[in-house]
C-alpha cells in the first residue's frame, strides 16, 4: 500500500494560495471521525501517488503523526491548469463495508486474430470490507473472437462473495467487433459477382 504525507491545513490560508505554492489541497473524512481533517499536501508526492493509484486505491495516510487507513474518494483535476487541485480521502473502518470502484484495464487486445475491441464499460462501483476492496480488473481479452461480449457479471469480481456491485450485472464491458474488409477488395468482390 502507497503511503502519502499530509498536513492539517490551515483554514485561513486560501486553497487557491496553497495551490500556487505547489500544495494540493483535500479532506479526510470517516464514519469513526468526530469531523473531517481539511488537508494540504505536496504536488509532487500527489502527482506520484496518482501515477499507480487512482480514485477507489487505498492509500495510508500520515496527518501529523498520526496513520489512516484509507480510500481516495474523489480526485479533482483541474484540466485548465493540468493538475489536481483536490483529493479526497475516506478513512476506513475494518468492519464497515465501504462504496468503492475498480478499474477496468483490458490485456492482451494485440492478440486478439479477428475484431476490434471496443470497452463499454471502464470501471465496476461495488461495495466491500476493506480487507475485500479491489482497485483494479485486468481483464484478458486476446482469446475472443468477432462478435464476443464480455458483460459484468462474467468478470471475476462477479464471482467474489465479500464483494457486492452495484453495477448493474448485464452492462457490457467489452465487446470485439468484426473488422470490414478494406475497399479495394470489396470492389474486386463486386466485379466478380457482376460477371458471374
Amino acid at each position: 500500500m502507497n503511503t502519502l504525507k499530509a498536513e492539517k491545513r490551515d483554514l485561513t490560508i486560501k486553497a487557491k494560495k496553497l495551490r500556487r505554492e505547489g500544495f494540493v489541497t483535500g479532506n479526510l473524512f470517516g464514519r469513526e471521525m468526530k469531523e473531517s481533517i481539511p488537508l494540504k499536501m505536496e504536488k509532487g508526492a500527489v502527482d506520484r501517488l496518482l501515477k499507480e493509484e487512482g480514485k477507489g486505491g487505498r492509500v495510508r495516510l500520515e496527518v501529523d503523526g498520526q496513520t489512516f487507513d484509507t480510500l481516495i474518494k474523489e480526485v479533482d483535476y483541474n484540466a485548465m491548469k493540468g493538475w489536481v487541485d483536490e483529493i479526497d480521502f475516506q478513512a476506513l473502518v475494518s468492519t464497515e463495508k465501504v462504496h468503492s470502484s475498480a478499474e477496468i484495464h483490458l490485456i492482451n487486445a494485440d492478440k486478439l486474430v479477428a475484431g476490434v475491441p471496443q470497452q463499454m464499460l471502464h470501471e465496476v462501483d461495488f461495495k466491500a470490507l476493506p480487507s475485500a476492496l479491489v482497485e483494479k480488473i485486468e481483464l484478458d481479452i486476446g482469446d475472443l473472437k468477432a462478435g464476443d461480449t464480455i458483460r459484468v457479471k462474467d468478470l471475476d469480481i462477479a464471482k467474489d462473495k465479500d464483494v457486492d456491485l452495484t453495477t448493474d450485472l448485464e452492462a457490457t464491458v467489452v465487446t470485439v467487433t468484426e473488422v470490414k474488409a478494406a475497399a479495394a477488395e470489396t470492389d474486386e468482390e463486386t466485379e466478380e459477382t457482376a460477371a458471374e
